[in-house]
């Protein structure tokens, strides 16, 4: 059986993406999603996303991490998603879809630029030394010195897998301040159990911390990530961040067919 697929990556999070709409695809097939993310012997990606029809909105996102598992929420993923569907002309420049933390909003423009509307945040664990939230994926948050040089891979499995997240664990970001509105961010991710060159709910996690601990005020925060740039903004009333939106490029790659 051959399967087409396409390949896009958002600031270097990248995705192997499948037209589903037909259910044609082995959903429960777990060893082939390992597979075909693997970079040596499949396709290669972070994850593997399929867009598949969905009854109250545009499409439905169903997101595999690289290791074949489903997964929580993915905002690059997402991103890339909605340049996904434009290409398909499932939409055009907007979009509501649904994600496994539900329905999301998005644009997305003709410079491959997308925004994507993340879910509200309330409940922000702050303690000492770091900070942990859901921006539909849990995420620990900690500010670090000489980010440049840090061991994100080593430091972040021994937290991911440690006793303060136990057995779900968490995904782990590192973080350095440039200025009132600009962050520096390394993340490792769970699902890919590595250093992945971008996180979009990392980013939006980072940015929410960072206003919730007051290391800013800002409400449009820019988070330099090692595989580009991303921005977040919110709006934020008592201790609620809603409106909450990641934007940054999404871009097609190259697409093809594999035998499986």
């Amino acid at each position: 059986m051959q399967i087409e697929f396409y390949k896009y990556q958002g600031t270097g999070n990248d995705f192997v993406m499948i037209d589903n709409r037909l259910e044609a695809f082995p959903k429960e097939d777990t060893k082939l999603v390992a597979h075909l993310c693997n970079r040596r012997f499949g396709i290669g990606g972070d994850g593997l996303i399929l867009l598949e029809n969905d009854l109250e909105s545009d499409f439905r996102m169903v997101y595999y991490n690289s290791d074949g598992s489903q997964s929580t929420m993915c905002g690059n993923g997402g991103r890339c998603l909605v340049a996904f569907a434009k290409k398909l002309s499932v939409i055009e420049n907007t979009t509501t879809f649904n994600a496994v933390d539900g329905l999301h909003y998005a644009t997305v423009n003709d410079d491959g630029i997308v925004s994507l509307q993340m879910i509200d945040v309330s409940n922000i664990k702050i303690e000492s030394g770091y900070t942990f939230l859901d921006t539909g994926s849990p995420h620990h948050v900690q500010l670090v010195d000489d980010l440049e040089n840090y061991n994100v891979k080593k430091d972040g499995a021994a937290i991911r897998y440690g006793e303060l997240y136990g057995k779900p664990g968490s995904n782990i970001n590192f973080v350095r301040k440039i200025d009132e509105t600009t962050f520096s961010l390394r993340t490792y991710e769970r699902g890919v159990e590595d250093e992945t060159l971008a996180c979009g709910t990392g980013a939006t996690a980072v940015a929410i911390a960072m206003n919730a601990t007051a290391e800013t005020a800002a409400t449009t925060i820019v988070i330099n990530v090692e595989g580009g740039k991303l921005v977040v903004s919110f709006d934020k009333k008592d201790n609620q961040y809603t409106n909450v939106f990641l934007k940054g490029p999404a871009e097609f790659v190259f697409q093809g067919t594999i035998e499986i």
